[in-house]
């Protein structure tokens, strides 16, 4: 893998080491400030809400100021956010801070995923993909032990190591990524004009294949969100430690790392993207299942390695699919002709043009 999709992967890991804090929003707003669980709810949705213009804004940003930029402001943001969760002293702070995360939360998605689209062979994409869905997994190892630890003494803290490991990830991509320039407008063509010229919809909103990804992934969103949020209220429900939560998303982090190899087998790589996917979300559901008829704390991670073989499946092929729609970006500074690692072999042999470009994914 060249040296960019590395930076990309070891930075992931180290954010992810101190993600942990999400899952026990609920629980803090509970706690804390004796809300009800409708209440804690509705805060989250709130959250969640926000991350859908925090997705559309961070290919913006990145087409306009510049990936790297733009996951910088993106880590920055999410740490300065936790931090004002840490301190909050009442509900009202607490649900505006919860917001801005939100809006601050997926910024860094759409420029890493253009990285690696930009910088990787489509053969090897899923592979790639799924090293960076390995590296969120190796890190949540660590990240559902710390949660256990620090979660049982105070909730806040959670929020605290979070966003060091925040500044600490924008810290080493901004100094470690090479830089990238935004593109320059071209006043004579305008997007739609350029759609036009490659035979493709106006934009992605035109695009059918898009939108059918579009709608899997949001499926796929609100049930890794229903997850997070609400696991450790279930296990609060079931007599177990609400802290106890930490212990399956580290049973699932170590799923995800354990399958990796699963992911080079002949059968799996022969499916078709919409069967690997089907199976997917068969497992995930599976999981679900399981976790709806648990009560003890075996029960419960027997569910989670379950729904963590799906998860494994389906990022590394939705992302490439995703990928795929695109068009290949202009040679950038972080590009196959200009990354160190991938400076000694030729280019490969163009593709043919696809649809909408990978910094407004």
């Amino acid at each position: 893998m060249p040296r960019t999709v590395w930076l990309l992967v070891a930075a992931r890991a180290i954010n992810r080491l101190g993600a942990f804090s999400l899952p026990f929003l609920t629980v803090l707003i509970s706690s804390d400030f004796g809300a009800s669980t409708t209440t804690a709810g509705l805060l989250s949705a709130a959250f969640g809400l926000a991350t859908i213009p925090s997705r559309l804004a961070g290919g913006r940003l990145a087409a306009r100021l510049g990936r790297r930029r733009t996951i910088v402001i993106g880590l920055t943001g999410c740490a300065l956010a936790q931090l004002g969760i840490a301190a909050a002293g009442s509900l009202t702070a607490v649900a505006c801070f919860a917001i801005l995360l939100g809006l601050a939360f997926e910024l860094y998605e759409p420029p890493s995923q253009g990285i690696i689209a930009d910088t990787v062979p489509p053969a090897e994409r899923v592979r790639a993909y799924s090293l960076l869905n390995a590296a969120l997994a190796a890190g949540g190892t660590g990240a559902g032990l710390i949660a256990a630890g620090l979660g049982r003494y105070d909730l806040r803290w959670l929020f605290v190591v979070d966003a060091v490991t925040c500044l600490a990830c924008a810290l080493a991509l901004r100094i470690a990524l090479p830089a990238d320039h935004p593109r320059p407008a071209t006043a004579d063509r305008t997007p739609a004009a350029q759609h036009r010229e490659l035979g493709a919809p106006a934009g992605p909103w035109r695009d059918r294949a898009l939108w059918a990804m579009f709608a899997s992934g949001t499926a796929f969103a609100l049930i890794s969100m229903q997850i997070v949020m609400a696991l450790p209220l279930t296990l609060e429900r079931r007599g177990h430690a609400a802290a106890d939560a930490g212990l399956l998303f580290t049973a699932s982090a170590v799923t995800v790392v354990v399958a990796q190899p699963a992911l080079r087998l002949r059968r799996l790589t022969n499916l078709a993207a919409p069967a690997a996917l089907a199976l997917g979300y068969a497992l995930l559901a599976i999981g679900l299942a399981g976790y709806a008829l648990a009560h003890t704390l075996p029960a419960f991670l027997i569910a989670t390695a379950v729904w963590s073989l799906g998860d494994v499946i389906i990022l590394g092929r939705a992302l490439t699919v995703v990928a795929a729609l695109a068009p290949p970006a202009p040679p950038t500074a972080t590009s196959p002709r200009t990354a160190s690692a991938g400076a000694s072999r030729p280019p490969p042999p163009p593709s043919p043009p696809r649809k909408y470009s990978n910094t407004a994914e």
